[in-house]
């Protein structure tokens, strides 16, 4: 089987993570702008981080044999500190032209705070002004209202339903998303947001169109292997092959290829050259490396 990771924190991870996936058979990721676990004071450390996400990351992914796309965005968590937040927003167009850059996101809210509302909208209108897919976070808390006020803010700011995917789904959220033409995204963790037991039955009562799974796994606890562990639980279901390939493969790049960046056709695995240097940096620490033919 194939498969695809369309949300996951990477920068988070280590080398050995890319290796185990690799060896799953996820062929590439998707790696949204996030919150780090601490406040960020100045807008450098916003500009460092992108860089690293359109540069170091992609190339380390590579060196193990996966492609590495990623999302521009502000936060929610991170939106409530306005003087920084405008100059963050003020410096994502630059970015969001950049090469494997496939969305805007994640956005959204966290607290519902009416500074949270105006930076997930602006970022809405980055989205549709790029004509970039948006990858929207809904709360932990409160995540019904904050879901019922997401599709409503998406809806006022008149971006394609089509270029939308909510994030983090669960039982109680989802049947509102299926009303919508938004995409449907759900976060297979261990312990919370959704497991893959509950993901197949939600597959069997909603079905395949406009489904989309990701493990979310970042510097938590959290598991970067969920999709693939999210396939095998659907073909022990019953769920056939092809069902599985189109979750968790043909539906996020398809999802993403709207940004021009990424498509079903290219998504193979890179062959792998570790004497390659970013920067003058290699990803290796004394190993051999290993070059494929």
């Amino acid at each position: 089987m194939r498969y695809f990771d369309s949300h996951i924190h990477m920068l988070s991870r280590t080398t050995d993570d890319y290796e185990r996936m690799a060896a799953a058979g996820i062929l590439g990721v998707v790696e949204p702008a996030f919150w780090q676990g601490q406040p960020r004071t100045q807008v450098g450390t916003y500009i460092d981080y992108f860089d690293s996400l359109v540069g170091w990351e992609r190339f380390r992914a590579s060196q193990f044999g996966l492609r590495h796309f990623c999302a521009i965005g502000l936060n929610p968590k991170e939106a409530n500190d306005v003087a920084l937040a405008e100059q963050v927003v003020a410096l994502m167009p630059r970015y969001l032209e950049k090469d494997g850059v496939v969305a805007v996101g994640e956005i959204g809210y966290d607290d519902i705070t009416p500074e949270e509302e105006r930076f997930f909208a602006e970022q809405l209108e980055l989205a549709k002004a790029h004509r970039l897919p948006a990858l929207v976070h809904t709360p932990h808390r409160d995540k019904l209202t904050g879901t019922e006020r997401t599709l409503a803010l998406v809806r006022e700011v008149g971006i394609d339903e089509e270029l939308v995917v909510i994030d983090h789904l669960n039982e109680l959220t989802l049947p509102l998303v299926v009303k919508t033409g938004c995409w449907r995204g759900h976060s297979v963790y261990p312990n919370t947001k959704m497991s893959e037991e509950r993901m197949v039955a939600l597959l069997r009562q909603y079905g395949t169109e406009k489904m989309i799974v990701n493990s979310a796994a970042d510097w938590g606890r959290s598991d970067p292997l969920k999709v693939p562990k999210t396939g095998q639980a659907m073909l022990a279901a019953g769920f056939s092959q092809d069902d599985v390939d189109l979750v968790l493969f043909r539906n996020p790049i398809n999802y993403y290829a709207q940004s021009g960046q990424i498509s079903l056709d290219e998504m193979t695995r890179p062959r792998i050259d570790q004497t390659a240097l970013f920067k003058d940096n290699s990803v290796l620490r004394g190993q051999t490396p290993l070059v494929e033919s």
